[in-house]
């Protein structure tokens, strides 16, 4: 019975050969959209769930209070790692990392620059990456050992076998190789090259050192795992209390807790709102899952329409079927049958879509997304996919045409198209919504990121460039600083311990005139290493003055911006006095900087304190002369480096990309949603093509008599495209709403937004208009000016 359904079915879609290639190129292309998402949907959801064990896997996070405002930060003391291990049972293991930055190694004469992470020896055992040399029971114990990642030491050693081979790192030591780590896969949080023990940095770098057993100074990450029958539940009262135990004085202002953050939610919610998780990436997430579901449901509703469009054509099959005995039920599967196969044929063609497009997408969206054609899981899934896809497309027609009644049928007095109208008009109001409300969110998104990009930034990151210090930047500084001057290739060079367009650290205010009883407050830190750091950033100091550049001067005084000023209540900030972090002086107040955006562009300026600290430096910036060329300049600078620095390769970045890249994700938004609304209003109109085809043809004897009667082209083609028109102006009124309600709670996320124009909802609504007007115009017109008498001879 089942090959005589499928024979049948397949008959109906060969002898129908426009209407299936309609059906099929719009369920295939919405198919590929849905597949597409959900490949890369899955992927972000499998974020660090490779790891064995990685339920039981924590970061160590501090909540504190920062005058009312609860903050949640993964930046940790090195101390706290004993006391979780001493204090808090149902703990396995506890390790902490550095920030995971870039050293240079070297064999010989091979030199590669990357970022690898420092970490204890029980990072590995917490970290369970897969091991293809060495024993992760003996990993990370000596100081002078490293682990590489099989990449790393491709590099370093070709194909010999790098186990108790020597690696130099940093042109200062010499480290023995005593494991080999698989390549980290693009879908862990944690990305690096290589481990050294977190020992070498205790040997090596008093700053560290000294913060062994200092609770004020947050310079770590620590992670914990929990052993298998142990939650987080129960360890919580615990952890809450260590901050009042070991660092009570700062518990008195800031009530610091301890808590820990899964790792399974990493990836997907890392937003903090009032100490709780607030979200994070799983809104994008959540919205392109929403969006893969709504042009699927587009290209379902044009197959349910087009199938029923053709009711009068398969109303006497059905009517002679059921009058020589057929059942209702054998009806339906038979329709059924039909739709599985369309949708089966579909799914075949946008598995060829998507691998075709997938190369593109994963370069779009700087993901590492593949089809797993291995995985009888992925074939069960998509079986199961196509299934529910074939079911729900063809319920509506299976179960409409199955209904209807033989003996109207066969005399001719059934009025399928009257039946039909009301519900396949309800759905291409329903296709047209989903396609408008798409286009708006386009439009929405793209606005605010021009909004954001054309906010001033208080500074020029124009021929601006920026290098990280290593190997001896630091004390060649001086000499590096004249030699650039003076080659006329820059302008202007200056150090700090971050970039302009970011801020690495976060020191406490002790006391300050007008603090209120039990308030506390953190401010963003950066820690300027000479005069012309304002100068070179193009940042402007508005009120009193800049620092000298001398530590006998300056050591004591600060600058502030608008934001701080404005947060610590002065009215008359200058010469104030504060005392600052572990400085046992009060620092006094020089100067005020206007409001730079040194962090998020969608946010206001952050409150920020500016101190002279020139054995705090992490970043070498410099602008480029204005009447240089770029390439020239770069190669000039290159050679200046490498002459004070040359074991390491000169690296270089554009401040200007770096503020830039801070839009991708919501680049990212506006083009996948720019390219899913094309293909959404693409699928409906190719429904409307399919819809307006069999209108015509139902309707060519009329046309013919009034045409007869001298009925014009633009008569004839309003005659065919109102219903439609006002269908879509139907649409537009139902999707504006909707499409304002979630948009503005998406806007609500960015403290800097834009309001939503009315402008937006009409030009979508004309743009749909007009490209529905067009798709409608090429049968309506066909039928316009065909011969009438073909047409009513035909009849």
């Amino acid at each position: 019975m089942f090959a005589y359904y499928l024979r049948t079915a397949w008959r109906s879609i060969w002898f129908n050969k426009s209407y299936s290639i309609l059906n099929i190129f719009g369920l295939a292309t919405g198919m590929a959209v849905a597949l597409l998402i959900g490949l890369w949907v899955n992927y972000q959801l499998s974020y660090d769930k490779f790891l064995p064990g990685f339920k039981n896997v924590y970061r160590v996070q501090i909540r504190s209070n920062n005058s009312g405002n609860i903050n949640v930060s993964p930046a940790t003391c090195l101390p706290l790692a004993n006391a979780i291990r001493q204090d808090v049972p149902g703990v396995q293991y506890v390790a902490h990392t550095d920030w995971m930055g870039g050293h240079l190694l070297s064999v010989g004469d091979k030199k590669i620059f990357q970022n690898g992470a420092m970490a204890s020896s029980d990072f590995l055992k917490i970290f369970e990456y897969p091991l293809i040399e060495g024993n992760s029971e003996n990993l990370l114990r000596d100081a002078y050992t490293i682990v590489l990642t099989s990449a790393t030491a491709k590099a370093l050693f070709g194909n010999e076998d790098p186990i108790d081979k020597m690696v130099r790192i940093d042109d200062s030591h010499d480290l023995m190789v005593t494991g080999i780590l698989k390549d980290i896969p693009t879908n862990s949080t944690l990305q690096f090259s290589y481990i050294i023990p977190f020992d070498y940095g205790l040997q090596n770098y008093n700053w560290l050192k000294n913060d062994l057993t200092n609770w004020r100074t947050n310079t770590a990450q620590t992670f914990v795992s929990l052993q298998p029958n142990i939650t987080y539940t129960q360890v919580q009262p615990i952890l809450k209390t260590l901050e009042k135990k070991y660092n009570p004085d700062d518990y008195a202002v800031s009530h610091a807790e301890v808590t820990l953050h899964a790792i399974s939610d990493w990836h997907l919610y890392s937003e903090f709102r009032n100490g709780v998780i607030a979200g994070g990436f799983i809104k994008y997430v959540k919205m392109f899952a929403i969006i893969g579901l709504l042009v699927l449901l587009i290209a379902c509703i044009n197959f349910m329409n087009l199938a029923t469009a053709r009711s009068e054509k398969k109303a006497r099959e059905v009517g002679v079927r059921k009058a020589i005995g057929a059942a209702r039920k054998s009806l339906i599967l038979q329709f059924l049958t039909e739709a599985i196969l369309v949708a089966f044929i579909s799914f075949l063609f946008s598995l060829t879509i998507v691998t075709l497009v997938l190369p593109a997408f994963n370069i779009l969206t700087r993901v590492n997304i593949d089809i797993p054609f291995a995985n009888p899981w992925f074939w069960l899934i998509m079986m199961t996919y196509v299934l529910i896809t074939g079911l729900g497309a063809g319920s509506r027609p299976a179960f409409y045409l199955s209904s209807f009644r033989p003996v109207k049928v066969i005399k001719g007095t059934l009025q399928t198209g009257k039946r039909a109208s009301y519900a396949r008009k309800t759905l291409v109001v329903l296709q047209f919504s989903c396609s408008i409300a798409l286009i708006i969110g386009t439009i929405i998104v793209y606005q605010q990121i021009q909004h954001a990009r054309e906010r001033p930034t208080g500074y020029n990151p124009q021929q601006l460039m920026a290098t990280d210090l290593s190997g001896n930047l630091q004390q060649n500084y001086e000499a590096l600083k004249n030699d650039l001057l003076g080659s006329g290739m820059v302008s202007s060079v200056t150090k700090s311990s971050s970039p302009v367009t970011d801020i690495w650290s976060n020191q406490r205010i002790d006391n300050w005139e007008g603090k209120l009883p039990g308030e506390s407050l953190g401010l963003p830190t950066v820690g300027v290493s000479d005069a012309d750091y304002f100068k070179t950033m193009g940042m402007q100091i508005i009120r009193g003055r800049n620092f000298t550049g001398s530590l006998g001067a300056d050591s004591l005084s600060v600058l502030l911006n608008e934001s701080a000023v404005k947060r610590m209540r002065y009215k008359e900030p200058i010469n104030q006095e504060i005392t600052w972090h572990d400085i046992p002086q009060r620092v006094k107040v020089i100067g005020i900087v206007k409001d730079a955006i040194m962090a998020s562009p969608f946010s206001p300026a952050e409150p920020t304190i500016f101190a002279y600290t020139p054995g705090w430096s992490n970043v070498i910036t410099y602008r480029l002369s204005s009447n240089v060329g770029t390439q020239r300049a770069i190669a000039n600078i290159g050679k200046i480096f490498n002459k004070h620095n040359p074991s390491y390769p000169y690296q270089y970045r554009f401040v200007d990309e770096n503020y830039a890249a801070k839009f991708d994700m919501e680049n990212l938004i506006g083009k996948l949603a720019g390219i899913f609304a094309v293909l959404a209003i693409f699928i409906s109109c190719l429904g409307l093509f399919g819809l307006t085809a069999y209108m015509t043809e139902q309707r060519a004897k009329e046309i013919g008599i009034r045409k007869v009667l001298g009925a014009s082209v633009s008569q004839v083609w309003l005659l065919l495209s109102k219903d439609f028109l006002i269908l879509i102006l139907l649409s537009c009124v139902l999707a504006s709403p909707l499409a304002f309600y979630y948009l503005s709670s998406w806007l609500e996320q960015y403290d800097y937004r834009i309001s939503i124009s009315p402008l937006v909802f009409v030009a979508a609504g004309l743009l749909t208009i007009i490209i529905s007007s067009v798709t409608i115009s090429f049968h309506a017109i066909k039928a316009a000016i065909a011969n009438p008498v073909k047409s009513i001879k035909a009849e």
